[in-house]
């Protein structure tokens, strides 16, 4: 059994990763990963990285918990420095950071409402301002409003949740074709809803088809420029976005209906993140993969 560490919480193999959760809630998005009961496990003791992302840097919104906290600490082992754009959820960037820079690598904290165009601008000049280079861009933040039908969706949650969800990604992205150089990758976190819908994530499951389709569009734009745009589909995963989302008794169960019968946890995401990110996929553009616990999709 590998050895726990402050990071992994108390489970350190996937056949120990839980099947269930105690009934919990939080009141608001995107929620506190500090807060929740078990907390994520985001970081695998047994990955030793391979400099597979030596001096590059990584750009990642939504990074200070979650998928995107596993990212940023597999980008770190392989060597990367990070920037994390976080909307005001303060404790759980700097414990993000504190491992980063455990790992001997630097990390950036960006706090602000990537909402507003300028501060997905602002992200991005600041990621300059202090690495002085780009190479990797992680479009990840993300809210969710479940909603029983599409008459309770009212239009102030409608765009709410396509300014962050996809009007962001189309902003930030924007921002940073001005400093990404051919070799750069980005790649945007999309979910199995874009391809299966979801009768209560209504909005939500639409702007990640945006995502699919964005994906698909700006790779074939920037083939060109040798920037490649790929992208990571999950399915439920253990994030503070759910508590943030259900009620007690859904979170409780939350992904015991996937043929693995769980929840997947971010740690098993980081991985496909750093190939994407790497040169290992030199050879990918456009692309979406699926990590969702056994559905398989076909479009």
């Amino acid at each position: 059994m590998a050895k726990n560490n402050p990071y992994t919480h108390q489970y350190a193999e996937p056949n120990q990763y839980p099947h269930s959760f105690p009934p919990q809630h939080q009141s608001a998005q995107p929620g506190l990963e500090y807060l929740m009961q078990p907390r994520p496990i985001f970081d695998d003791p047994n990955y030793r990285g391979s400099g597979k992302l030596s001096k590059k840097v990584a750009l990642i919104t939504g990074g200070d918990s979650g998928i995107g906290r596993a990212v940023a600490f597999a980008f770190a082992k392989e060597g990367a420095d990070i920037a994390i754009s976080y909307l005001n959820e303060q404790q759980d960037a700097e414990e993000t950071k504190a491992f980063i820079e455990s790992h001997g690598r630097k990390c950036l904290l960006i706090a602000g409402d990537l909402r507003d165009q300028t501060i997905c601008k602002k992200v991005v000049e600041d990621t300059i301002t202090t690495f002085g280079q780009l190479d990797v861009l992680v479009n990840n933040a993300a809210v969710q409003y479940p909603q029983y039908s599409l008459e309770d969706i009212s239009s102030e949650q409608l765009e709410d949740t396509f300014r962050v969800n996809i009007f962001s990604f189309f902003h930030v992205t924007k921002a940073a074709l001005t400093y990404l150089k051919s070799g750069s990758t980005i790649i945007n976190t999309a979910s199995v809803t874009a391809f299966k819908g979801n009768e209560q994530l209504l909005d939500y499951s639409a702007t990640k088809g945006a995502i699919v389709s964005f994906t698909r569009s700006l790779a074939l734009s920037l083939s060109g420029k040798g920037i490649r745009v790929n992208g990571v589909a999950p399915g439920p995963v253990w994030t503070p976005l759910i508590p943030a989302s259900f009620t007690a008794d859904k979170v409780a169960s939350f992904g015991s209906d996937t043929p693995l019968k769980r929840a997947g946890q971010p740690v098993e995401l980081g991985p496909a993140y750093v190939f994407l990110a790497s040169d290992d996929s030199a050879y990918a553009t456009g692309q979406i993969i699926h990590i969702n616990g056994g559905d398989f999709i076909t479009a």
